[in-house]
């Protein structure tokens, strides 16, 4: 599913988006971070989107936090 993600550097100043369009993943993204469900992101936002879209939009977002290493520091009283 990651390939239908794309970074292209002329296309929103190279933020990943849905191959083929300018829908960012970000966009998408905030709007599941809103409660609004694949259907109707698709049906009110973004009617060209298939389930997999937006489906690869969390995949690319996992496979990102997933690569990173996180170091946590005790906070200072």
């Amino acid at each position: 599913m990651i390939d239908r993600i794309e970074v292209n550097p002329t296309v929103h100043l190279g933020k990943p988006c849905i191959a083929g369009t300018r829908i960012t993943v970000q966009s998408i993204l905030e709007l599941i971070g809103e409660g609004i469900g694949f259907s109707e992101i698709i049906d009110s936002y973004y009617p060209d989107l298939t389930v997999e879209d937006v489906r690869a939009c969390l995949n690319y977002a996992i496979a990102l936090v997933s690569g990173e290493d996180i170091h946590l520091t005790a906070a200072s009283a």
